[in-house]
């Protein structure tokens, strides 16, 4: 799909008499955010926007457990409370649910940031890892009702995450070292779960 049959795709599901759950995956720099940013924009208070990037684990404890340099690895997020969060939209009925946001100028989890509406029918959550074979990662594919994974040039995609580094205040030398360190080994890793995606969306000409 493209980027426009992908907003007429969520609209179509919008449209069902259910609540309707479609995660959004690709390595960093995708384009994951601002697909999913795109949709709510089109599709309005139907639908609820929730990143797994509130579930970072707090730099506090990415430090005490020796993470902080692997931040942004599967290991360095709190898969079990997005499970349940998860759970809880797909079971809820009538009462408004809350969810944690990603604050990248404090580089933060936030909790309770996202109001999640009973009148939501569509919520698209987004994040690098929904696809990946590794307990209990498999149990998300189950919790939502199709998947989308974010297709952009490799090179387009690293420019990206440099810059993104950079903006909230790495140097030019420290987002390259970081790009290459970190986000690619992540990247591979979430490239080889592609296959498992119900559609693909072509994000080349967007920025995550």
């Amino acid at each position: 799909m493209d980027h426009r049959e992908a907003i007429d795709r969520a609209r179509q599901l919008a449209q069902l008499d259910r609540r309707v759950i479609i995660g959004i995956t690709g390595p960093p720099g995708c384009g994951k955010s601002t697909l999913a940013a795109a949709v709510a924009s089109a599709l309005g208070p139907k639908v609820a926007v929730v990143p797994m990037d509130g579930f970072h684990l707090a730099n506090a404890e990415l430090e005490r457990l020796g993470l902080a340099s692997r931040k942004g690895a599967p290991e360095t997020f709190d898969v079990a409370g997005y499970i349940s969060l998860l759970r809880r939209i797909r079971e809820a009925k009538h009462d408004t649910v809350y969810a944690p946001a990603f604050n990248r100028a404090i580089e933060e989890p936030i909790a309770g940031a996202i109001a999640i509406d009973a009148e939501a029918q569509l919520i698209v959550t987004e994040g690098n890892y929904l696809l990946l074979g590794d307990q209990p990662w498999p149990v998300i594919a189950q919790l939502v009702d199709e998947t989308w994974y974010c297709d952009v040039d490799a090179e387009i995609r690293r420019a990206r995450l440099t810059a993104r580094h950079e903006q909230f205040g790495r140097t030019a030398a420290d987002a390259s070292s970081w790009v290459a360190s970190v986000d690619e080994p992540n990247a591979q890793l979430i490239a080889a779960t592609r296959f498992k995606a119900n559609y693909f969306v072509d994000e080349t000409q967007l920025t995550d």
